[in-house]
């Protein structure tokens, strides 16, 4: 686990570069007592759950691009009976499936705009929690009286919290907009879907449908 934390620490550094990014030397760290060093548990907790948030942000992105490929796919397939439809009746469902999968393209493309903001503020919020694991780290090199601990100021490591889960809290906000969209547009395929189902007596047994 200590290896694997340090290493994203490592890597996020690299990414990120310098916002966020003040940290206690490992060297002072090193020289914390056993019973000091079982203190920072729990912010090193924190820390491998806002890895394991945005692994998950992460998967849902390609889960969903996968999913609007797939959507795209059935698209065109509705699209095709359209053009082999034998009679009035077949050719009205196939038009209805081919709203449907329109319908549902759109409302997948925006949740994958959701989704990608929700990824970058998970990404921002895992750059909190190694602020968090820093200050930690310095508290802990403080109270075991560490030797070049003084010389770190505490106050701008705690600020340096403050004021990256302040931007953690202003993106959510920010993305109050994508998510109404995409709300609206699962609501919109719904409806097409609904409309689809109906005419095919049952979404479970149509052909057409697809559930989510």
């Amino acid at each position: 686990m200590k290896r694997h934390l340090l290493l994203s620490l490592s890597l996020l550094t690299a990414a990120c570069g310098p916002s966020y990014g003040m940290r206690v030397p490992d060297a002072l760290v090193k020289k914390l007592p056993y019973e000091t060093r079982i203190e920072l548990l729990e912010a090193e907790n924190d820390l491998a759950l806002a890895i394991d948030r945005v692994d998950e942000a992460d998967n849902e992105v390609n889960r969903a691009r996968d999913n609007i490929r797939r959507a795209k796919s059935r698209q065109e397939a509705a699209e095709d009976e359209e053009d082999r439809a034998p009679d009035a009746s077949s050719r009205e469902v196939a038009q209805l499936a081919i709203a449907e999968s329109e319908s549902r393209v759109e409302f997948l493309r925006a949740h994958q705009r959701l989704n990608v903001g929700l990824r970058e503020v998970e990404q921002l919020s895992l750059r909190c929690a190694f602020a968090r694991f820093e200050l930690a780290r310095l508290t802990a090199a403080r109270k075991a009286k560490v030797q070049g601990s003084e010389r770190l100021e505490p106050k701008e490591f705690e600020e340096q919290v403050s004021e990256c889960e302040a931007a953690v809290k202003e993106e959510r906000a920010n993305l109050a907009g994508d998510t109404k969209e995409a709300q609206a547009a699962k609501e919109a395929w719904e409806a097409k879907k609904a409309a689809l189902a109906k005419k095919t007596f049952d979404a479970r047994a149509s052909p057409y449908v697809e559930n989510l």
